[in-house]
């Protein structure tokens, strides 16, 4: 398996180097030169898989080359013996129409924990094996971070450094990032959104001399090993829902900011996952959905919301889709991006725009529907949804058809984002790991929105 880049300006390259890479080194993605294409067969096999058994099938397609098959289990075993249930992410019924994916069982009660804890392990390994340096640079809107830096703080031979919007995330994810005391960890609060956040990012490591000086590694889903590991429990959801007589496909609907967990939905179904709706849900940030509805891809005005880690308008793993839509085609991806850079917007004809609409449905959640969503399903079902995943349940509810069933992804536990859940008199015990973050002293720098005062900070801490 070897990997390209989304604009066509990198050879083909190993896993490990795909990795190392983060952002390509022409400004675009990384992405598989080829997709597998697995068997009703291989689905069969695997439906009895635990969820590390699963993992370990799903990635050594896209890894084995570079990692031997005992190494890579290792890794997986190592990643998901630190969540909370022995189903990693367990699938709860709420109706026979609608199921909830819970995959906020790991460390840091967020759905990033399952692609960050094999990534954490994943760049400790690459760098004991080839004597790599691993500098890690990230920006979060709030889950992100917290999961990348339990992935690897205290770990030897890896730094890391998280971006994060000043004011604009929870309190329980500004204090699990910022709490953290290990010095291989710097977290810097940019003043400004969260878009501002990636756009350093991304600017940083588009200066590849710089990136090569301080040998930057990418911790965001723009590096393709997020993407892949978070294929895995739409598959695992899938086989949990066939085990209970359900034949015939499955919707997904997915909150989305950055577009990469629904866009590990559509890799799945590519690779023979019988899905059936991708549903696209957004908040009020709606850049996605308006997307879908006119084939125009333009950010809007930036809304804070009660779901803030979706409080995204320029979402990064939107170039892979286009990659796969205009059907491998580098050179209009790049053109494409391109245009965007210079004009803020990005148009497909409307016989592209049919081919959307093939596999995604979207629905924008206003801030009241999201918090009455909350209430309602607590009410109805004494089911507590976060913020966010209340985002995605109500889009199932809108864009589900009936007859159909449906897997709302859930991505955070409640305990994340009380202050909202607050707002509908609904109250509820923090778990002790969340607790007992209050009385902890933090460790946080706050710059200003400017690339020069954040290598400031890169250049005296990776040194």
């Amino acid at each position: 398996m070897k990997y390209i880049s989304t604009r066509g300006g990198v050879a083909p390259i190993g896993f490990t180097d795909a990795i190392l890479m983060g952002l390509a080194d022409d400004g675009g993605l990384l992405v598989p030169e080829q997709l597998p294409r697995l068997s009703d067969d291989a689905l069969k096999a695997w439906r009895s898989l635990s969820y590390p058994e699963l993992a370990l099938e799903l990635l050594a397609l896209f890894m084995e080359e570079d990692i031997p098959r005992d190494e890579l289990k290792r890794l997986v075993d190592s990643s998901y013996a630190t969540f909370r249930d022995p189903h990693v992410t367990p699938v709860v019924k709420l109706r026979d129409d609608l199921h909830v994916l819970e995959l906020f069982h790991g460390p840091t009660f967020a759905f990033k924990d399952v692609a960050l804890q094999f990534l954490g392990n994943l760049y400790a390994y690459v760098s004991r094996k080839t004597g790599s340096v691993i500098h890690i640079l990230g920006a979060t809107s709030g889950d992100t971070g917290a999961s990348a830096i339990e992935g690897v703080r205290g770990k030897e031979g890896i730094k890391i450094c998280i971006l994060h919007p000043h004011g604009k995330v929870s309190r329980v994810q500004e204090l699990q990032m910022t709490t953290v005391q290990d010095d291989n960890v710097l977290n810097l609060a940019v003043e400004g959104t969260f878009d501002d956040c990636q756009r350093i990012i991304k600017e940083l490591f588009a200066d590849v001399p710089f990136k090569r000086q301080y040998h930057l590694r990418a911790i965001n889903s723009i590096n393709i090993a997020r993407i892949l590991a978070q294929t895995v429990y739409y598959f695992y959801a899938y086989f949990r829902l066939a085990e209970q007589g359900h034949a015939g496909p499955v919707n997904f609907s997915v909150p989305t900011g950055n577009f990469g967990d629904i866009f590990a939905g559509y890799i799945a179904k590519r690779m023979g996952l019988p899905v059936g709706k991708l549903v696209l849900a957004t908040n009020e940030n709606d850049i996605l959905a308006r997307f879908v509805a006119s084939g125009v891809y333009q950010p809007g005005e930036f809304r804070g919301t009660y779901s803030p880690s979706m409080d995204i308008q320029v979402a990064s793993n939107f170039e892979r889709y286009l990659y796969y839509l205009y059907d491998g085609d580098t050179g209009t991806v790049a053109a494409l991006m391109e245009r965007f850079k210079s004009e803020g917007r990005i148009e497909v004809p409307q016989d592209m725009l049919r081919r959307v609409r093939e596999d995604f449905a979207a629905y924008s959640v206003s801030n009241e529907e999201c918090l009455d969503t909350i209430a309602r399903y607590y009410e109805s079902y004494g089911y507590l949804l976060d913020p966010h995943t209340a985002c995605g349940v109500a889009a199932a509810d809108k864009r589900s058809d009936e007859g159909e069933v449906t897997v709302s992804l859930s991505t955070a536990h409640p305990a994340k984002f009380d202050e909202a859940i607050r707002l509908r008199n609904i109250s509820q015990v923090y778990p002790e790991p969340i607790q007992t973050l209050f009385g902890k002293p933090r460790r946080v720098t706050v710059v200003g929105n400017a690339n020069d005062q954040v290598k400031e900070q890169l250049e005296a801490f990776f040194g």
